[in-house]
């Protein structure tokens, strides 16, 4: 096992994604991996800390899909940039939708927007702790603070407003003294002991990030533990959390895969989720649960046929539950019929409970969140109901596991 240099270069991310414009013959060039030029004269640093690559020569020849590379980021949460393939018919080409490694050095500034790490979404793969998906609630009187409550427990989560502030004529929730926060609390920490080890099929690669109170905003300290194993037939994600404090904390992990579609022709591609039930919004501009689940069944949003359902002109922001497993896995699938490539996400973890998937209109990919917890945790309006955050009494861990495969889908599934 070796401590990550921190001269080692990332010359070989840029190469490689350089290549997957050659190789990803189906897709114009756009604002996606490596399609902007950089320069390679000094280390590359995001957060204030080197990117990293692990990676792996591939060795089937084309004959099958498999992974070759990972890089992540560990001054911002140990977040994956990109991941690279090996796919028949494609060559190298991106697994996640990502702009440049240039765009993010850039945009990943710590500022305005991306004060409390924001910019790192929307991209990549960002990981979600201590709470996934959104969280309403009270705004303070100086518009910082989104209060919530756990057993008894105040919270409170920063708050950054990211449009202007609402109208009398266009009303929503922070009109009404409520705000809304989410994606977790480590978008900006910095990991620690970074270390790769080569493994017989690839590299995995270690980190720590002791979060502490996550800034003095949760009611223990925590430490996280990741670890991410690049094989060719997969990638491996675990995140260990341990409660290093004296108080009883809760706490959800997940993950914001966004998972590229190779052709670029969305309404072809074809989505499979596990879920039986989903969580009611009252509209899609707040996005506010109603605490209401209903099934999906003879509903646009059963997308549980084995061979997936056509995306067409469908756009998600849906929170899935009640999810079947096999093998002890919640498998999510996305196929790309015209480019044969196919990509399943894996949650492995039995306190994962749902998936919440984000697909707009217009845009070439899926975000697959494999989460502990409903949309809202701490929200009365589940009326007591267990709601999927795990309490961790001091010394407790849990641990939240994903594991992503390549499959090419069966001529014809389309």
């Amino acid at each position: 096992m070796t401590i990550v240099n921190r001269r080692r270069l990332v010359t070989w991310a840029i190469a490689a994604s350089m290549c997957a414009i050659a190789g990803c013959k189906q897709r114009a060039a756009t604002d996606h991996p490596g399609r902007g030029a950089m320069s390679a004269s000094q280390p590359v640093q995001v957060g204030g800390e080197p990117v990293v690559t692990i990676q792996r020569n591939p060795t089937t020849d084309g004959a099958r899909p498999e992974f070759v590379s990972l890089t992540f980021l560990p001054g911002r949460g140990m977040n994956v940039f990109q991941i690279d393939a090996d796919v028949p018919d494609l060559g190298k080409i991106p697994v996640l939708y990502s702009p440049s490694l240039e765009t993010v050095a850039n945009r990943l500034n710590g500022q305005g927007f991306d004060r409390f790490g924001a910019a790192s979404v929307g991209f990549g793969e960002a990981f979600l702790i201590p709470y996934p998906n959104r969280i309403f609630g009270r705004l303070s009187n100086d518009g910082t603070e989104v209060s919530a409550e756990w057993h008894g427990h105040a919270i409170l989560l920063p708050f950054l407003r990211f449009h202007p502030a609402p109208s009398a004529s266009s009303p929503d929730h922070t009109a009404s003294n409520e705000g809304m926060v989410m994606h977790g609390l480590i978008l900006r920490d910095q990991a620690q002991d970074v270390h790769t080890e080569q493994t017989p099929d690839g590299e995995t690669a270690t980190a720590v990030i002791h979060a502490g109170d996550y800034g003095g905003h949760w009611l223990s300290r925590t430490d996280l533990h990741f670890t991410l194993e690049l094989a060719g037939d997969a990638v491996t994600e675990s995140i260990v959390a341990t409660n290093v404090g004296q108080e009883d904390e809760p706490i959800a992990i997940g993950a914001h895969p966004y998972l590229a579609i190779p052709s670029g022709d969305r309404s072809q591609a074809r989505l499979h989720v596990p879920a039986s039930m989903m969580a009611v919004v009252n509209n899609y501009r707040q996005e506010f649960p109603t605490g209401k689940l209903r099934p999906v069944q003879g509903t646009r949003y059963d997308y549980r046929s084995p061979g997936g359902i056509p995306l067409d002109d469908h756009a998600l922001d849906d929170n899935f539950s009640h999810l079947e497993r096999a093998d002890g896995a919640v498998e999510v699938r996305l196929t790309d019929p015209q480019s044969h490539y196919g990509i399943a996400v894996d949650g492995l973890s039995p306190a994962i409970k749902t998936v919440q998937i984000y697909s707009p209109q217009g845009r070439d990919f899926v975000a697959v969140e494999e989460q502990f917890n409903f949309v809202d945790p701490f929200g009365k309006e589940w009326k007591g109901m267990d709601t999927g955050m795990v309490t961790l009494h001091p010394g407790e861990s849990t641990t939240w596991k994903l594991r992503l495969r390549l499959f090419t889908p069966a001529v014809g599934s389309r």
